[in-house]
């Protein structure tokens, strides 16, 4: 087995999931990359998460209501559990653009059926998920919608369908968000019932007729009495969402590039690339399966690797999955899904409607901290499932100088390919206990606990905060 293939399927995992242990990797590169690429782009061929467990030992996980700072934990345990982790990755990246927060909906409940939602959509049409994502109580509030009458129009959700869900500042102007804004008149919310007698009421999609303006409307250059149906059929001919939509996707699976806003007046770093996803995108009738084919499959991203700055829900999850035992849903699961927020990335409450600001904004000097500390404490855990595979796998290559020793611990984290500095330190630090060694129990619990020790060395690289 090639090592370039193991390494060009840890890229693919990192990108495509939330990395992947070297059995998976293993096995997966026996099964191919083309292969594997079919299986993450069709998840309901995997089995799906069965969340009794999670719902046996966390009840409140089912409706978590107003529980402060708890709601994204349900959708921790199934990133962590998932045999489909593209389908988690898309939802993500979707929670990255429809950024909708429960620090003004004020109610988790509607947030995770929001996520739900994405999760189930995401890997399908394009314009069927924005006419779903229009038609979603949690974003209707988000931006106003509930508050756009016909005879007083609320242009908030109507300029950011246009200026970040889909074709980007200067494809369109103000006269266009004033009437994309009138053809949503008419689309709010009605309460459910409560499921509990103390409960927050939940929310219903509902289209009041009597409250929509049914005039003539001028939008984007064509002319008649459009219903919110309408303009996004007309916002998605429009070549602009081709381009931003896959540009956000470039950004997402490919390779960092500039915050939103600077996107209006800064090219994209690989125009052939976006050109590539936007054509496919719009020959495909909006289907961001047959997009994403063509991106896993391209050079541009199999020649990207290390190019992304892993995102706060990628060093949790990843992290996670790799040192293993936190598939079952014990005490201390609502901590675990509070900690990508201690990094910057608060799911289920992004700081505003533009989402969080990637790239090198994920990381300062608190977050820094925030994320070795959680690598090395995790990796530091010997005990762990995945730890102790890692150690099994270096006992079976016997006796290790100090410089296989290291090189060994690189390739199982990765394969990474680290500064000459930075090995230097490694290898001098490994000098110190000898050869990696295993003739008696004293020797193999010490050379565990060195490997240990090494791991957290090397999830302190800066090469390890890149997917």
């Amino acid at each position: 087995m090639a090592d370039k293939d193991i390494a060009l399927m840890a890229h693919l995992m990192r990108r495509a999931g939330f990395g992947a242990t070297r059995g998976e990797l293993e096995t997966r590169v026996a099964k191919g990359y083309e292969a594997t690429v079919e299986e993450l782009l069709n998840p309901e061929s995997q089995e799906p998460v069965d969340l009794y467990d999670l719902l046996r030992y966390q009840p409140w996980t089912w409706k978590p209501g107003t529980i402060q700072g708890m709601g994204h934990a349900s959708w921790l345990y199934r990133m962590i559990k998932t045999k489909a982790p593209l389908q988690e990755k898309l939802a993500l990246f979707w929670h990255g653009v429809f950024a909708t927060g429960v620090s003004k909906v004020d109610h988790w409940d509607e947030i995770v059926d929001m996520v739900d939602m994405l999760r189930e959509k995401g890997m399908g049409s394009y314009r069927d998920l924005l006419l779903e994502v229009a038609k979603n109580p949690a974003i209707i509030y988000w931006l106003d919608n509930n508050e756009n009458h016909a005879n007083a129009v609320n242009e908030n959700w109507g300029r950011e369908l246009l200026e970040l869900f889909s074709m980007g500042v200067g494809n369109y102007t103000e006269d266009d968000v004033r009437q994309c804004s009138r053809a949503f008149t008419g689309w709010t919310i009605t309460p459910k019932l409560p499921r509990f007698p103390m409960g927050r009421f939940d929310w219903f999609f509902e289209y009041r007729e009597e409250d929509h303006d049914d005039g003539e409307k001028t939008f984007l250059g064509q002319t008649g009495r459009f219903n919110g149906e309408d303009v996004i059929d007309i916002i998605c001919r429009q070549p602009a969402t081709a381009q931003f939509i896959s540009r956000h996707l470039y950004n997402f699976f490919v390779a960092d590039e500039p915050q939103v806003p600077a996107w209006s007046v800064t090219p994209p770093r690989d125009p052939e690339a976006i050109d590539t996803l936007a054509a496919t995108f719009t020959e495909n009738d909006y289907d961001i399966r047959s997009v994403l084919r063509v991106l896993f499959n391209s050079d541009f991203f199999k020649e990207a690797s290390f190019k992304r700055l892993k995102n706060p829900a990628e060093v949790v999850v990843g992290t996670l999955r790799m040192v293993g035992g936190a598939e079952f849903p014990a005490p201390g699961l609502g901590n675990l899904a509070r900690q990508t927020g201690y990094m910057g990335q608060d799911l289920m409450n992004p700081p505003s409607v533009e989402g969080w600001h990637t790239g090198p904004e994920w990381i300062n000097s608190g977050s820094l901290m925030r994320r070795t500390n959680f690598f090395a404490d995790l990796v530091g855990e010997i005990d762990r499932p995945g730890i102790q595979d890692i150690i099994g796998r270096l006992k079976a290559q016997g006796d290790l100088s100090p410089e296989d020793f290291v090189d060994a611990c690189l390739d199982l984290m990765g394969p990474l390919d680290i500064d000459r500095n930075a090995r230097a330190e490694l290898v001098d630090h490994a000098s110190e206990g000898g050869s990696l060694g295993w003739d008696s129990e004293q020797e193999s619990e010490s050379s565990s606990q060195r490997i240990g020790e090494m791991l957290q060395l090397v999830v302190s690289l800066r090469e390890y905060q890149f997917a």
